[in-house]
């Protein structure tokens, strides 16, 4: 199937094309607007005189008309180009602030945090998005989607993160329109009675009234903290060794309410709804009853982006089936995603939730019929095994790179976890809407109870049986964007050669798979090249991380905890081999001399010229003296430190005019 035959894909890719662009290139608002609204109006000339469409200049200025829209979609987006977003507006110092609580997030063990949306400034209207954060208190009470807040503060830039590879927390709620966050206590803000109520508030206190129906039942924990994922899209009681598990056996997708549970309901609504097209108009009324269906799925699920974006997308997909023209479902695909990115929000192209969404859905269009092809039991139970397995075998083809580009794993089980669970989905989320509507009205009897409770507690038990196989467990598997792409390039190629196979589209696969490995050969050459030391952050503790090549030497006080550091360093540098040794007083770097004072405070006492002076364990030693004997040109300090000693070394430095790193607030120093 020629895919770029077909308008709206072509129009969505020049869309993304756009939206990539204006996302890189901050252009002129205004000349982007005129721009679109006069190539809309020659486009809406040449429609009117052309009527026959024969002109192709008509989808040459179509071409460049949809990009042009998605720069200019991606540009209104951006904080800069809205007048009232807070960013625009000074507000340093303290100001009063009145905003809004749209978003409950999982709380830390040390945290509770909320998403909110500014209200006022200053009593000004304003708008944007900013992150709560309260220190975890059992006497603070927790808010609520739609609660009101007023505080006299000043917000905080959210940091990047502190160590080389790390997870870019600031990037990812940047993606989500967040770039400040306050860190409040009880005294330092005032709750608004009787706010303002939304649809989100509503949606949200439907859910808590659910939860709480269902915590008086006999559910076990762990059971009801998958309940509440799979039906209401709340994770946030998901232990850390179940998600864990889920994650393992490649079925994490299971526990967010997204794109596979939108498609099984809209199948199970396609069946039950099925005697209404025996009514005048039945086809009509069945794809209306099926959509407010769906859009109530996801009022009840708290209209989460992903259920949202997913409710969208199966929209799109009823109607399509509303058409019966199997070979439109990758139009109406196109078109929800043009819709999506145009309407909802553009940046929702660069959240991973957004992509792997897609990429699964559109491998699943166009995979799983290739598959039926290659082979087609005639033994009905063998038939549908196998169409179980294509499912899941297109699903991970076409999610395949985004996954080791972001989580650098594979697991090797995914197809019996799938075959096992997904099945049995349609089922689970039958009888969970079922419990949760007989709980409403506490009418929920004991043994279905009973009978979903185990239900939900073998499918946990599937879980984790296959998370602990191991040894099928692909981790640390090292994967850029570059290789992201050429891997996609790759398996398109395969795809349409298996359909069409000719001479061209061979060497188009050939060329793609030598740019692989070329580019693979690329990398490992730039990473032997490498030789470099650095002082990593980590509260309470030291760490110096020297890469040479392939090989890491780690030296550090406590070398147990380094999992994640070295762990996320060693995936993203292509490392191969780790040493571990403990931390001492003095190194020599490229003819540099580098001292190491810890809490002993011990250091020559006669003068003695250091390149580098590392403060480390929070000494308790006379700096102005230290510096007149060692004459240190650079002094870093780690996150083995006080915060006030750091603060007071910080003031000496300046008034030496000594440069002064501290890791805590600069991340990780890097030595020349």
């Amino acid at each position: 199937m020629k895919l770029l035959r077909f308008i709206p894909i072509k129009l969505t890719l020049v869309l993304i094309l756009g939206i990539i662009a204006g996302n890189y290139f901050n252009l002129d608002i205004r000349l982007l607007l005129s721009t679109s609204l006069v190539l809309l109006l020659v486009i809406g000339i040449l429609r009117f005189r052309d009527k026959k469409n024969e002109s192709p200049i008509f989808g040459y200025l179509a071409i460049l008309t949809t990009f042009c829209i998605g720069i200019l979609a991606s540009s209104l987006s951006l904080p800069e180009n809205q007048g009232d977003h807070y960013l625009n507006h000074d507000f340093s110092g303290n100001h009063i602030w009145h905003i809004k609580v749209s978003e409950a997030l999982k709380p830390t063990s040390f945290s509770d945090r909320y998403v909110a949306k500014i209200q006022t400034l200053d009593k000004k209207c304003s708008e944007g998005k900013i992150l709560l954060s309260f220190t975890t208190d059992s006497t603070l009470q927790k808010l609520e989607v739609d609660d009101e807040l007023v505080l006299h503060g000043s917000p905080k830039e959210i940091k990047g993160p502190l160590n080389p590879n790390q997870f870019n927390y600031k990037a990812y709620l940047k993606d989500l329109g967040i770039s400040h966050q306050f860190r409040l206590t009880k005294e330092e803000f005032i709750l608004i009675d009787q706010p303002s109520v939304t649809v989100y508030g509503m949606a949200a206190k439907a859910r808590t009234h659910i939860i709480t129906q269902l915590r008086k039942a006999s559910f076990g924990k762990d059971e009801l903290s998958i309940i509440q994922a799979l039906l209401l899209g709340q994770r946030n009681d998901i232990s850390e060794e179940t998600y864990t598990d889920y994650k393992n056996a490649g079925a994490v997708h299971i526990l967010a309410v997204s794109g596979l549970h939108i498609g099984i309901l809209l199948l199970l609504l396609q069946f039950l709804l099925r005697p209404i097209e025996r009514l005048p108009k039945g086809k009509t009324l069945k794809l209306v009853f099926t959509v407010i269906l769906l859009w109530g799925f996801a009022l009840l699920s708290g209209l989460s982006a992903s259920v949202v974006r997913a409710v969208t997308m199966f929209s799109f997909v009823a109607y399509s089936m509303y058409l019966n023209r199997p070979k439109n479902t990758f139009n109406i695909l196109a078109l929800s995603m043009f819709f999506i990115l145009l309407v909802i929000n553009p940046n929702l192209l660069f959240q991973v939730g957004f992509q792997m969404s897609y990429a699964a859905v559109l491998a699943i269009v166009w995979l799983y019929p290739l598959l039926q092809k290659l082979w087609f039991p005639k033994n009905k139970i063998v038939r549908k095994i196998w169409q179980l397995l294509s499912v899941s075998i297109a699903a991970q083809l076409g999610v395949l790179p985004i996954s080791l580009f972001y989580f650098h794993q594979f697991p090797g089980l995914f197809f019996i976890s799938n075959l096992l669970i997904v099945p049995a989905l349609g089922v689970i989320l039958g009888m969970g809407i079922l419990v949760i509507l007989l709980a409403l009205i506490d009418a929920l009897p004991n043994f279905l109870v009973v009978i979903y409770g185990t239900l939900i507690g073998w499918m946990n038990w599937i879980i984790s049986w296959v998370a602990q196989q191991e040894a099928f467990i692909f981790k640390n598997i090292s994967f850029d964007a570059i290789q992201m792409v050429l891997a996609y390039g790759i398996l398109f190629c395969c795809v349409i050669i298996f359909t069409r196979p000719n001479f061209k589209k061979v060497i188009a696969l050939a060329t793609l798979v030598i740019g692989f490995q070329l580019w693979g050969i690329y990398t490992d050459y730039q990473t032997s090249e490498k030789n470099l030391l650095f002082l990593a952050h980590q509260t309470k503790n030291t760490v110096l991380i020297h890469q040479n090549g392939r090989t890491v030497a780690v030296t550090a006080h406590d070398t147990m905890g380094l999992t994640n550091i070295i762990e996320d360093y060693s995936v993203a540098e292509r490392i191969s081999n780790i040493s571990y040794s403990t931390i001492q007083n003095s190194y020599l770097w490229q003819d540099k001399t580098v001292l190491v004072i810890d809490s002993l405070s011990v250091y020559p006492n006669e003068e003695t010229p250091v390149d580098y002076l590392i403060l480390t364990q929070s000494p308790k030693l006379n700096l102005e003296r230290a510096i007149t004997t060692l004459k240190p040109k650079y002094i870093i300090a780690d996150g083995s430190n006080y915060t006030s000693y750091i603060k007071r070394w910080k003031q000496t430095c300046s008034k030496r005019k000594l440069p002064f790193h501290a890791t805590g607030e600069k991340g990780a120093y890097y030595f020349n």
